[in-house]
């Protein structure tokens, strides 16, 4: 018999899938970033999260600032095309609201840990961190000599997650998940973890062919959750653009301790 996924509403995804202390990713590269299922996190207030993401932006700030996290799997960080993510900043030089520990990688890294994951491997094996600090800086990159040539590699390990967090453009009644556009690692995210939580902006009797579209059947996704707008101020290819003003504001928002914890009040626990 065919598994399909729970359709259900977004406080009680959240709730049933995402537990103190577990290992969970928010994946979206630009696109589709899942900024409505963090906030929601943040609302259920679940703490000592060991967060990950290749390209963490605003909504893992608003996450570290609201003592959600306990440490950071990323290969990059910052608000794109404005500056710093101040309260991961605040974090890691002052510990406020919580000390944060960090693992750095290269996309490349990073990548290839959730693909290792998502093929039930151990391990992944690259070319990748020759000339940098990083194999010094972090644990989880070794040297590996290739049994066939000699050839000194880099291994890096699987990422198993307990949680995977994506948004996408839209499932059927089944929760097939159908997204198009630039999909990042949001299928290897999925594959990878032991739970899975996709919001869409729309719920559709039936999947209609998209060139190039990922879908991920019913039975790799826990739940599935119509959430319009879920992605913004990111965007959603052919639903709406990216709110560059949301991004800009976001600076000056969380810059300061205060302002942050009055947006906090007003935008997330109201």
């Amino acid at each position: 018999m065919t598994r399909h996924a729970a359709i259900t509403t977004l406080s009680s995804a959240v709730a049933d899938l995402v537990n103190d202390g577990d290992t969970v990713a928010l994946e979206g590269f630009t696109h589709l970033i899942p900024v409505a299922a963090g906030q929601e996190v943040i609302r259920q207030r679940i703490r000592e999260l060991t967060l990950v993401r290749m390209t963490p932006d605003i909504v893992y700030d608003q996450l570290i600032g609201a003592g959600c996290a306990r440490k950071l799997i990323f290969s990059w960080g910052g608000n794109p095309g404005v500056g710093s993510l101040h309260r991961f900043r605040d974090a890691i030089q002052n510990g406020w609201p919580e000390p944060l520990e960090i693992e750095e990688h290269s996309h490349a890294g990073l990548a290839n840990r959730y693909v290792a994951a998502a093929s039930g491997l151990p391990f992944a094996v690259m070319r990748g961190y020759r000339g940098t600090d990083l194999p010094a800086l972090t644990g989880n990159i070794q040297p590996i000599t290739c049994p066939f040539t000699g050839e000194v590699l880099t291994a890096v390990p699987a990422l198993e997650l307990d949680v995977a967090i994506i948004h996408a453009q839209r499932a059927d009644r089944d929760g097939n998940v159908q997204m198009w556009g630039l999909t990042g690692v949001q299928k290897e995210a999925v594959l990878a973890a032991k739970r899975s939580l996709v919001t869409v902006e729309e719920i559709v009797d039936e999947l209609d062919p998209r060139p190039n579209a990922v879908v991920l059947p019913a039975w790799v996704v826990s739940r599935v959750v119509e959430a319009p707008n879920g992605a913004h101020p990111s965007y959603a290819h052919d639903y709406y653009e990216r709110d560059n003003a949301y991004y800009r504001e976001w600076d000056g928002i969380s810059k300061e301790r205060e302002s942050f914890e009055q947006w906090l009040g007003e935008e997330v626990y109201a």
